[in-house]
């Protein structure tokens, strides 16, 4: 396996894996599609934002992004093909991203998981620091905000 920076052109192929791994989950199709806009990697987003993909045989298999503010880094996305998962990929781009952001002299690192992602997050050393509520259709989730001390 091979983490690259990865380019504006590839972006309707990490779309598809964010795509494919939060199907994974079993949201229901109507949900997918409201998170369309969140899950739709564009060439521009590519361009502004720390982009880095994960290769298999050639094959991109993973993928994750970094965003920076005032504030923190934020782990914007890291989504691996739901076939490559429990292989150490998402594990290597996790700890990828780390890297990265602790090469700009980053403090902290953020994320808001899926819920579902929640577990990995705690098992790489996270810290559940809030939670962001969402409602779809009537039904409320909760999305926790976990962070990552670099110092």
């Amino acid at each position: 396996m091979q983490i690259i920076r990865a380019q504006p052109s590839d972006a309707p192929v990490l779309s598809a894996i964010a795509f494919a791994a939060k199907a994974h989950w079993g949201y229901p199709t109507q949900w997918l599609e409201q998170w369309r806009d969140q899950l739709t990697i564009t060439p521009e987003f590519i361009a502004a934002n720390e982009t880095f993909m994960a290769t298999v045989a050639d094959r991109i298999v993973g993928f994750h992004a970094l965003l920076r503010t005032q504030e923190t880094t934020r782990l914007e996305h890291l989504w691996v093909l739901p076939n490559q998962m429990g292989k150490g990929i998402g594990r290597a781009l996790f700890q990828h991203a780390v890297q990265q952001a602790s090469a700009r002299k980053a403090a902290r690192l953020t994320i808001e998981a899926d819920p579902h992602a929640e577990p990995f997050y705690l098992r790489m050393g996270g810290r559940r620091v809030r939670v962001a509520g969402s409602e779809l259709d009537g039904e409320r989730r909760e999305l926790p905000l976990l962070e990552f001390d670099l110092t």
